[in-house]
């Protein structure tokens, strides 16, 4: 499916600072490669049960587990982790390391 936006569940595995709405870093999802832009944050996670610990977070910080709404800067396939794991899966790298790592719970479909 061809992405307008997707929201999906991330863990920050290694950020300097904090990570805030409107963070464009460079995505790799399957064998694409590309900018997308977190446009909420939705709720923060406690990384061992995976209970909401905090809704409408300010920012994400390393170690945090969260629900993200994702917008993509072109259009890119992607489809849900459960339905199809292979093109569910991707990570996030800035300032060459890996930041963060996720997988796609929802898509909205570009028209």
């Amino acid at each position: 499916t061809v992405v307008k936006e997707f929201t999906a569940q991330i863990v920050v595995l290694n950020h300097p600072t904090a990570i805030p709405v409107g963070y464009t870093p460079v995505f790799h999802m399957h064998t694409a490669q590309l900018s997308c832009s977190l446009t909420e944050l939705q709720k923060k996670l406690d990384p061992k049960t995976g209970q909401e610990k905090e809704a409408n977070p300010k920012f994400l910080k390393t170690g945090d587990a969260a629900i993200v709404k994702i917008v993509p800067t072109k259009p890119v396939v992607l489809e849900e982790y459960k339905k199809f794991p292979q093109l569910g899966r991707f990570a996030i790298r800035d300032m060459g390391q890996t930041v963060a790592a996720g997988i796609v719970l929802s898509v909205t479909p570009k028209k």
